[in-house]
Formats: structure tokens, sequence, C-alpha cells
């Protein structure tokens, strides 16, 4: 799907750790209607008959709304739950074998770090996104590499598909990320604290309103 996949806005992430599987549609539908433009379902302890569960539902509402479904690390997830495409990290598996599974269709985004090299490897490996961080800490992740928002500055100039930025990222500190050359902020934690799921991400798209 390369060069097909331009979005901006809101790239959110679930977290079931704050949301109760009960929750988890509920808080998913607040987001989209807040404004996300993706989800990632991302779920590291459940068992695969609920993560299977969820991920269906989750693509079921997600197309409701023409919004793609990701899922995170799992390519035979994503293809047994119907999802728009996967997202991978070092040691998940290879791009080229994602596509293999998923087909051309796909959408393959692939975390790059704090590594231009990485993301270099990736768009020729047919990525249809790159994500590089954190960059503010992590309670999700709060052994993750640091980066620096000129990082982002050198990959818009670089690549052409578009560049998330995940890491600690809030409606508060997310602004100066887009003015550096992010295309979608990831946000885990801060999304489902304070106001909410609806708030917090129409918080986020606000910041996409003008133009670069």
């Amino acid at each position: 799907m390369s060069g097909q996949f331009q979005l901006r806005g809101l790239y959110a992430i679930t977290d079931t750790t704050l949301t109760p599987p009960a929750a988890l549609l509920d808080a998913v539908a607040e987001a989209v209607r807040g404004g996300a433009v993706v989800v990632q379902y991302r779920d590291k302890g459940s068992s695969a008959e609920l993560r299977l569960q969820q991920a269906t539902a989750l693509n079921r509402l997600c197309r409701q709304y023409s919004v793609p479904l990701l899922i995170n690390d799992d390519v035979e997830l994503a293809r047994l739950s119907g999802a728009a495409g996967v997202h991978l990290g070092r040691e998940d598996s290879a791009i080229a074998a994602a596509r293999a599974q998923l087909g051309s269709e796909a959408v393959i985004g692939c975390s790059c770090y704090n590594d231009l090299s990485l993301a270099d490897a990736a768009v020729a490996a047919g990525a249809d996104y790159v994500a590089f961080g954190r960059f503010f800490s992590s309670s999700t992740k709060p052994e993750a590499v640091a980066a620096d928002p000129a990082l982002l500055q050198r990959a818009r100039g670089r690549f052409h598909c578009p560049i998330v930025a995940i890491g600690g990222i809030t409606p508060e500190n997310g602004a100066a990320l887009v003015a550096a050359g992010a295309d979608m902020l990831a946000i885990i934690s801060a999304l489902y604290r304070g106001d909410g799921p609806y708030q917090n991400a129409r918080a986020v798209s606000r910041l996409f309103a003008v133009p670069i």
C-alpha cells in the first residue's frame, strides 16, 4: 500500500491495562469520534482467544468509521481479525514476510526508535510509515531509547511516507513534534486519562488543524 497511506492526526493505541475489556470498544469509539485517524490494538498479556475477540470487534468498529485498525506485533492476528495491517518492531516479523502474509493492500508500519538507518531499511522493504520515539518520558515503555525532535526534521526531508512520533506524548507537548515534521502522534496512556478519550482526541486533533 506504499504511497496510499497518507494520513495526519492522532494515532490512537489501545491500553488494556487502563481500559478493562468491557470498556475497550467504548473507549476506542470515543477516540475515533474525537478525531483519531488510525487505531492500533496493543495487548501483550491477554489470551489468544480474547485478543482475537477484541481485535475482531475493534476492526468491525473501525470499519464503521473508515479508520484503519492495525495490530501491534502480531501478523497472524492481523490476518485472522481482518485488520487493515500491522505495526512491527525490531524483533517482529520482517516487513517482506508480513506483506506476503497480509497482501499488497495491507498497511505495514515499523518502529525505528531513534535510528534513521532503520527507517531507510524499512522504507526500502516497503513500509507504509515509519515511527520514531520515545520523545518524552513514557510510562508504557520507560526503558525505550530517547529521540530528539530534530530527528523528525531530518526524517521529514528524507522520507515521503508518513512519519509517526511516539513516547510520552500528550495534547500539551505534541505541538512541537507536529512542527518538527510528525504526520501522526501515537498516544497511549494520555489518551485515556483526565477528560477521557473523546476530549483528549479532540485536543490532539486540533494540533493538526493548521498546516505546518
